[in-house]
């Protein structure tokens, strides 16, 4: 049986560290409520404030309270300046971007501290507080410091509630949280909302992490305050959803406890509040995941790599220059080592490859799927020290509650071992991206930051990783190749690096590749092309471990003897971040460029004065806000303007020649048509809190037919559709073709036949046409994950043939001039026709579009009515359309629905809703010109409609 005490003590205890961290929590919520973003440098602001009350009483003998007041001021425009300078210009910017930005924001907080002149202490001086002394209350032992602590947090906390619920700036700041754009309406202006957000995080931080750094009582003690208090305010927030202001205050209270009761009854186990934690921030994704919908932000923060002219696509060395480029990259490293024969300069050069190596696992999951990861160095650690663990052949101790046992393992060879490490790896990230990955947002950063903090405190001390020593020793010594030389195990990792590159770049170029970054892009989307999210980032998780892990083996192998207490720690992780960030996390050649910046400068150049600086939290900050897309964004842009000069000074190309497709749809004639209706929705409920936004709602659509959606602005249309579709939770019953689809998630009701196009039709903005159309049809023919990592024939066969169906449909829809444009940059109509060519893709059954016409210009919205017409007949599908054109609606529709606040009020044909009373009085209104619109085309006239290889040749909008 375990012993376990809980006192009165122990609980008084652990509710002062958990008020302070839940006051820290209430910054992060409140900025995250405010703008989105996760604040990162929470911590390091208050560290600043907290070394500068120490300075300022210890070294320059300041009375405590003028000195307090000034730490915590010092605190608020510290966090003022750097949100005008840094935030604010990134403000437009995606928000993974900002969380890195904040990143940063801390390094810098932590090089502003240095700067701080030295604090004159002795061993016995103490950290200075409002409150010293102790007394006996009620049984507890209260010092002043705590006594301080119980009663400035409620205050503060009240004070911040009163602020956002009784103030005009209070009620502001909530309502540009609530709905930013209604908020600009009403000139509430989110840029000063999220100045003032800051400013308060900045003060509650100086607060919080003063009072923090009283309670731990060492003056000289206070800088290592900020990774692990930091870990634990992330995981109250977390646990309040990053928004509810007093549950993430309780939860601190209940982190608090937990860390008082474990330190307490287990003082000699090291780590084990950490490993705590980290299940505890774990659990909560995976229960945040079953209950919060994914944002459709964009997670992409890396340039996009334009297609090539024309007029120079043709030309051999144009079209392989990356890869020419990258070859000689290679060639340069291959020579080096004959060049620098220096032993210690192969073994900077070894590590300046691996560092690569692991960056380019963050291109993965950073630059393709728009994931931060802040743990890769704890997942490089666990690759190099089980790779260790299996060539030392040391036993698995498994314990729980008591029972033990030992799992002996044989020694084995360490390239065997590199394997291994890397697939255990990879077998780690599944159980964090599980729940982290399957909704989107900032939790995987969150996740793997307490990681790190568990690999730093926790699993590196155990003793399968250890060998119960604080070095662990990994000779590379193996087989007829002698990698102890340091010239040869360079060259070991150059070809690792190689491998990866290829496997990498490779994996892009396939259907998996573009799935990535369609989930990026929009993942809304993503789901209505049968690509699950969540399945995509768990994919590309996986990858990036199984890199990472292979990273984390070569360089325990290069440094032989790794101490744990100086590699694979936090620090390392955020260094892999800028790696990737500096270089460029879109492109496998970006890590390499930030391997030499970050890790080849500084050992190049040690005594030099601004290469720290360049290569710090600076470079990092001052590239994001000018280039986000590293330097692999500065090359591209160059390249661009390079072939756009010189496609200037050739001749125009011959235009390819038209090819006429009359059916693109590969379905079988043959079968049979479905009988009954195809789309069935019956008393289907919609709740937004205390807002119902369909009320029992019921519809039906039959084989073949055409039914309109109609209704006012906030009607439930497209709630209701989004029901059908499974973009949000309702009650009621929905069924496709007979079958229950309610409980399936939206990819699995896109992969059985529904198709759905949306409202704004955005596409993924990073892609081409061809490459959208070719995401789309990867519903019919999907690229196996398997086959796209291990280059199998079946997976080269796949990709053809998506790519070649999608051409078909850029010829029948003649996309053909448009086929390597980017999304992001067509015109409406021009998009709406590829979102159409989608559906054709898709093969779906049946059609659910949400205003099909909507930012149409007038000449094309006339065209698109038979444009639906032989898509539908192409398919041989139903459709349900939302439209606020009724002339065209009433045209194509066989039936039509009227909603008015969320009910069907009225159902029949186009003649009988056109003179059905409810319609007419909610909707319609009596103006016959809302009906018809002067010069609207004669239903007599639909044959000198254009067809649909010549839509978009009437112009774009």
């Amino acid at each position: 049986m375990l012993a376990f005490t809980l006192t009165s003590q122990i609980v008084y205890l652990g509710v002062i560290d958990g008020l302070l961290i839940g006051l820290l929590a209430l910054g992060i919520v409140l900025i995250y409520r405010a703008s989105g973003v996760i604040n990162f440098a929470v911590g390091s602001l208050g560290v600043l404030s907290a070394g500068l009350l120490a300075l300022l009483v210890l070294t320059y003998n300041w009375p405590f309270w003028p000195a307090a007041i000034v730490a915590v001021i010092a605190g608020g425009l510290v966090a003022a300046a750097l949100e005008l300078t840094v935030i604010t210009r990134l403000f437009r910017a995606p928000r993974v971007i900002l969380l890195v930005a904040t990143i940063g924001i801390a390094q810098l907080c932590e090089l502003l501290q240095v700067a701080l002149p030295d604090i004159e202490t002795s061993m016995a001086d103490r950290y200075p507080v409002a409150v010293s002394g102790q007394w006996e209350i009620l049984g507890l032992r209260v010092r002043g410091v705590e006594l301080v602590v119980i009663i400035v947090v409620p205050v503060f906390t009240a004070a911040l509630t009163y602020y956002l619920q009784r103030t005009a700036q209070g009620r502001a700041i909530r309502a540009a949280a609530s709905n930013p754009d209604l908020a600009r309406l009403t000139a509430i202006s989110p840029k000063i909302i999220s100045t003032i957000t800051w400013i308060i995080a900045g003060l509650l931080a100086a607060v919080a992490l003063i009072l923090v750094a009283g309670i731990n009582g060492q003056a000289s003690g206070f800088r290592s305050l900020g990774p692990a208090t930091l870990v634990q305010v992330l995981a109250a927030a977390l646990i309040g959803r990053l928004r509810n202001f007093p549950i993430a205050m309780i939860a601190g209270m209940a982190l608090g406890l937990l860390r008082s009761l474990l330190v307490f009854n287990w003082p000699t186990t090291a780590g084990l509040y950490d490993g705590s934690l980290f299940l505890i921030v774990i659990a909560t994704t995976l229960v945040a995941s079953w209950r919060l919908t994914s944002s459709d932000e964009s997670f992409s923060f890396v340039p996009t790599t334009r297609p090539l002219p024309h007029a120079v696509a043709r030309l051999w060395w144009v079209r392989h220059s990356s890869r020419i480029g990258i070859g000689l990259l290679i060639a340069a490293a291959a020579v080096l080592p004959f060049l620098i024969t220096l032993a210690s300069r192969q073994f900077l050069f070894s590590e300046v490859l691996i560092f690569a190596l692991i960056g380019i696992s963050l291109v993965v999951l950073s630059g393709w799927t728009g994931q931060i990861s802040l743990g890769q160095a704890a997942l490089a650690g666990i690759g190099g020290l089980t790779t260790a663990a299996l060539v030392a052949g040391r036993d698995i101790g498994i314990g729980l509650a008591g029972v033990s046992f030992t799992l002996p393992l044989p020694d084995i060879h360490f390239l065997l071992a590199l394997l291994v490490g890397a697939a255990a790896t990879g077998a780690v990230a599944v159980v964090i991206g599980l729940g982290a990955l399957r909704i989107r947002g900032f939790h995987l950063a969150i996740a793997t930051l307490a990681l790190a903090l568990l690999g730093q405190q926790f699993l590196w001390r155990r003793p399968f990783l250890s060998g119960g020593s604080y070095t662990v020793s990994l000779p590379r010594a193996t087989g007829p190749v002698d990698l102890a030389d340091q010239r040869t195990y360079y060259f070991f990792s150059l070809i690792a690096l190689v491998v990866v590159i290829v496997l990498v770049a490779r994996m892009r170029a396939t259907g998996v590749g573009r799935r990535w970054l369609a989930v990026r892009d929009n993942s809304t989307a993503a789901s209505a092309y049968t690509i699950s999210p969540s399945r995509a980032g768990i994919q590309a998780f996986v990858v990036s471990g199984v890199i990472a892990g292979l990273g984390g083996g070569l360089l325990a192998g290069l440094y032989v003897s790794v101490g744990l207490t100086e590699r694979f720690q936090i620090q390392d992780s955020i260094e892999v971040v800028a790696i990737a960030v500096i270089g460029g996390a879109g492109t496998v050649v970006g890590p390499i460029l930030g391997a030499l910046w970050i890790v080849g400068l500084p050992a190049v150049w040690p005594a030099n004065e601004l290469v720290p600086l360049l290569t710090s939290s600076i470079g990092l900050l001052v590239l994001l806000m000018y280039f986000p897309g590293g330097f692999a964004q500065v090359v591209l842009t160059g390249r661009d303007r390079l072939l756009a000069w010189y496609a200037a000074r050739l001749p125009e190309p011959e235009p390819a020649p038209k090819r006429e497709v009359a059916n693109v749809v590969s379905r079988s004639e043959a079968a049979p048509a479905p009988t009954g209706p195809v789309l069935v929705a019956e008393e289907v409920t919609v709740a937004f809190g205390g807002l119902t936004a369909v009320d029992n709602a019921s519809i039906q659509v039959h084989a073949g037919e055409v039914v309109g959606l109609i209704g006012t602005n906030g009607a439930g249309k497209t709630t209701l559709m989004n029901a059908m579709s499974g973009f949000v939770p309702c009650s009621g019953r929905i069924q496709l073709e007979g079958r229950p689809i309610e409980k399936m998630a939206a990819d699995r009701r896109a992969a059985i036949g529904l198709g759905r196009a949306f409202q704004q039709s955005r596409l993924f903005p990073d892609l081409t046409v061809l490459e959208t159309l070719a995401v789309a049809a990867e519903s019919r023919q999907r690229t196996s994950f398997a086959a796209a990592v291990a280059h199998l024939p079946n997976g080269y066969r796949r990709d053809r043939a998506q790519r070649a169906h999608a051409q078909d449909i850029v010829d029948f829809l003649g996309l053909g001039p448009y086929a390597d444009k980017f999304t992001s940059e067509l015109s409406t109509g021009t998009r709406r026709i590829v979102e159409l060519g989608c559906l054709l893709a898709l093969e779906a059954r049946v059609l659910c579009l949400d205003e099909p016409t909507g930012g149409v210009a007038q000449r094309e919205v006339e065209a698109f009515a038979p444009l639906l017409l032989s898509i539908k007949e192409q398919l041989g599908a139903a459709m349900l359309v939302i439209e606020h054109d009724m002339p065209m609606i009433m045209q194509i529709s066989d039936r039509i629905c009227c909603l008015e606040a969320g009910r069907v009020i009225a159902a029949g044909s186009p003649a009988e809703i056109r003179t059905d009373p409810a319609v007419i009085a909610s909707y319609l209104g009596t103006d016959e010109r809302a009906i018809r619109r002067s010069g609207a085309i004669d239903p007599a006239e639909e044959a000198h409609f254009p067809t649909p290889t010549t839509v978009l040749d009437e112009g774009e909008t």
